[in-house]
């Protein structure tokens, strides 16, 4: 009880009186919200500057997972997660999922305004939602915050993405997305995914494995990898499509993006 007492006579004293005696506190809030501001750029940019050079462990996604199959009987308890670096994964695979989920991935600063204002006006009138999000809005989202629909996790996430896209090279931002993306229950980044599915190394993922892989990407505890449905297949045949249609690489140095047809 002393020791709560004396930390609470020390709280009581920093906040700021005038001359009277009177407590200022709008003064002491503002001092406040100075502190929590300057500790969560600090904290959040130096991260980012970190996760630059330094290979991500763990990402919330992974963690979730973890403690939902733990609570679940029908499923096991998996964390299968390998990092490797950018020359570790396959071409194939990265130009697999630039076609699969961000054509535009080479050309945009982290937002593709386009398919965000086509996805809100079909949002308006259809019940099943449909998303927007870039690489780098889902490599925010996976290796920064939590899982959440809401619009206090969507704002963290936009402040995450212009983080990334500012510090970080598109080929990071590639690397990052890779090896910690979900393909699985429990199957977490590119090496592992190779090694569970395929039996090999994300660096000799062929054409078709790399299409497979990015075609359960919208929902992989649905969409498998191992017993693919129909539905998986025909994505498989469009993503394996739109890779020819870019020559079958990706070239980060000068962007090789399909143009599109003019409206």
């Amino acid at each position: 009880m002393n020791l709560f007492a004396r930390a609470l006579r020390r709280w009581y004293r920093t906040i700021p009186q005038n001359e009277f005696g009177r407590l200022l506190w709008g003064k002491y809030f503002r001092r406040l919200l100075f502190k929590i501001s300057l500790w969560f750029f600090g904290i959040t940019i130096g991260l980012t500057l970190l996760y630059a050079i330094l290979p991500i462990p763990v990402t919330p996604l992974m963690i979730q997972r973890c403690w939902q199959q733990a609570w679940d009987k029908e499923r096991d308890v998996r964390l299968r997660h390998d990092w490797v670096s950018f020359g570790e994964i396959s071409p194939h695979l990265q130009l697999a999922v630039v076609c699969a989920e961000d054509q535009d991935f080479l050309e945009h600063e982290g937002f593709d305004f386009e398919a965000i204002e086509k996805a809100y006006k079909y949002n308006q009138n259809h019940k099943r939602k449909k998303g927007a999000s870039t690489i780098s809005q889902q490599t925010a989202k996976n290796v920064f915050l939590w899982p959440s629909r809401s619009w206090l996790r969507k704002g963290f996430e936009v402040y995450f993405t212009f983080l990334i896209e500012t510090i970080w090279s598109k080929e990071r931002i590639m690397t990052a997305y890779l090896n910690s993306i979900e393909f699985g229950d429990g199957i977490y980044g590119a090496e592992a995914a190779a090694q569970h599915f395929y039996g090999k190394t994300a660096k000799n993922i062929n054409r078709q494995e790399a299409a497979m892989l990015a075609s359960v990407l919208p929902n992989p505890l649905i969409f498998k990898v191992e017993n693919p449905s129909a539905k998986v297949r025909q994505r498989q045949q469009w993503v394996l499509s739109q890779m020819r249609m870019w020559g079958g690489k990706i070239d980060y140095d000068d962007p090789n993006t399909p143009k599109k047809p003019e409206k």
